[in-house]
């Protein structure tokens, strides 16, 4: 049993008899009093898809969920559900677009070590790369000479994301993208 502390995004618990996934958290340190963090977690249920929102002292033990995590890759939209095939049996699984609307920014069929969150047999949650290579399709024309400590302007990537990136960066680029920050991680490696 993990501390409040301890639990990450995307992480399933049990909690009031149900199983939650784990989409926020927010660490706040109240001031004049003494004590730990606080954390705020946005949770949905898995079979209802109801929110709520709860607040844990740090030390606050969390039952952890039976989660199974199985590699999968994007295949194709069908209406609003992403389905995503199982890399190793070829299931399909079927994720409604709302349950991962963060990801879905970062999703294409290039994608690789995304992993889907499955629960009592049903596929609720993605668990993404750290950083994802994407292809900048509109950006300012790079400046010649800029360094890399220069300032930023935005680009539109290949799944329709905007994110700020170095002004040497130019159309046609590939660059890593950091998920969960959804910011610039540094040059696609060219293989």
């Amino acid at each position: 049993m993990p501390k409040a502390s301890e639990i990450k995004k995307n992480a399933a618990i049990d909690y009031n008899g149900g199983t939650y996934i784990v989409r926020d958290i927010d660490r706040s340190v109240p001031q004049g009093r003494a004590g730990g963090s606080i954390y705020r977690m946005r949770m949905y249920d898995v079979v209802t898809g109801n929110k709520i929102d709860e607040s844990f002292k740090d030390s606050d033990m969390l039952n952890l969920a039976d989660l199974i995590r199985r590699p999968a890759m994007f295949s194709y939209i069908d209406g609003d559900d992403y389905v995503f095939m199982n890399t190793e049996d070829y299931t399909p699984y079927n994720l409604n677009k709302d349950s991962i609307a963060d990801e879905v920014l970062f999703i294409d069929e290039s994608i690789e070590g995304i992993q889907v969150i499955i629960i009592d047999d049903i596929p609720v949650a993605l668990d993404m790369p750290t950083n994802v290579e994407l292809e900048v399709t509109e950006t300012d024309p790079s400046i010649k000479g800029a360094s890399a400590t220069s300032r930023t302007k935005p680009a539109t990537l290949s799944t329709g994301v905007t994110v700020q990136v170095p002004e040497y960066i130019s159309t046609g680029d590939k660059i890593k993208v950091n998920v969960e920050e959804k910011r610039f991680a540094g040059r696609a490696e060219t293989k």
